[in-house]
């Protein structure tokens, strides 16, 4: 089977290999969709273990399964995630299955989804795989991670109806924030960053304001908004970390969801950001299994519409011009990629 080898952002190769052999409680899927994550272009994150097949934004089809296995037979459509919690650790009883070991370390695709099939292991079946609801398509499905993460996202900063919610960073991961907090009935919801063609798509997704990062964000925030700034600010792109740290309302929450640079450090002091602020700073990584069957009934409902974010689609063999997309967006007007390995 062909599927794309990442050694570095800008070479990222077309390349065969077996097609994976699976075990009694494994599936063979088809890959028919998967997503490019702003994590996949992370070469910081990756370095140490290159050569590697990425891919964890998946949906497909069963191709075969294994004799132990019972929930799902060849031709079921499925999104599977790549990373599952163990369910009995400290951790995840007692809610954080997200920062679960087994879900960190523990659990991966083989290769990954930027293959023609790849292998789900056992772990991954019993609790990494969703039907397809009835009406959405592969692609709309291989959404189902990366809203699901946000929904995780929007939960642990608890959210409330009638918020304000300020979203810093309108890629992908920001613009689903921005489509995700107007369905669950955000008030005014603001969204910024430094492309103009991302800002259309803020507003597409059901941004009230959307702000370009050089103008007076905070001045322009409380105009609209009673004179306060946000109650949840959600940082989408370490670039606006500063702006974060000034851009909360006393009682707010700041949620750092993208991830920074290594070595990145707050440039705050403990009396200015805490003492009678009663701010919250908390972070968000991945989604659960109970994450990942709400995003698809959010996606079934079109509650956000996940396909306005998607620029291109690409075969496999146009997949490593994709990441070269990701690294400049500014000249593709380029959000969201996904890979159609069988896409002729």
């Amino acid at each position: 089977m062909r599927v794309l080898m990442y050694y570095a952002n800008q070479d990222v190769r077309v390349e065969t290999m077996p097609v994976p052999e699976i075990g009694p409680d494994e599936l063979l899927l088809k890959v028919f969709a998967s997503g490019i994550c702003g994590s996949d272009v992370m070469e910081w994150y990756r370095r140490d273990k290159v050569p590697l097949v990425l891919g964890h934004e998946v949906a497909g089809e069963v191709v075969s399964a294994g004799n132990r296995v019972e929930k799902f037979k060849p031709g079921d459509r499925v999104a599977v995630t790549h990373h599952v919690p163990c369910n009995t650790c400290h951790y995840c009883l007692s809610g954080h299955h997200t920062v679960c070991d087994t879900l960190l370390k523990g659990t991966h695709f083989d290769p990954g989804g930027f293959a023609e099939y790849l292998r789900v292991p056992g772990i991954n079946v019993d609790r990494g795989v969703f039907p397809i609801p009835e009406g959405v398509t592969y692609g709309e499905a291989s959404f189902m991670e990366p809203l699901a993460c946000v929904l995780r996202g929007q939960k642990t900063a608890a959210l409330k109806p009638g918020q304000t919610v300020l979203v810093l960073g309108s890629g992908i991961s920001g613009l689903l924030h921005v489509g995700l907090a107007r369905a669950l009935g955000a008030g005014l919801v603001a969204a910024v960053d430094t492309i103009s063609y991302r800002l259309q798509k803020a507003r597409d997704m059901g941004a009230d304001l959307a702000l370009h990062g050089d103008d007076d964000v905070l001045t322009a925030l409380r105009q609209a908004n009673e004179g306060r700034l946000a109650d949840l600010v959600i940082l989408c792109f370490d670039g606006f970390i500063p702006l974060a740290l000034k851009a909360v309302e006393k009682g707010g929450t700041l949620l750092f969801f993208a991830g920074a640079p290594e070595g990145a450090t707050l440039p705050a002091t403990i009396n200015d950001l805490f003492w009678r602020t009663e701010i919250t700073l908390t972070s968000s990584y991945a989604g659960a299994p109970v994450d990942c069957k709400t995003a698809l009934s959010l996606i079934k409902e079109k509650a956000v519409q996940v396909l306005e974010t998607v620029t291109h689609r690409l075969t496999l063999a146009e997949g490593p011009s994709g990441f070269q997309n990701v690294c400049a967006p500014t000249e593709h007007d380029c959000i969201k990629i996904i890979v159609e390995p069988h896409m002729k």
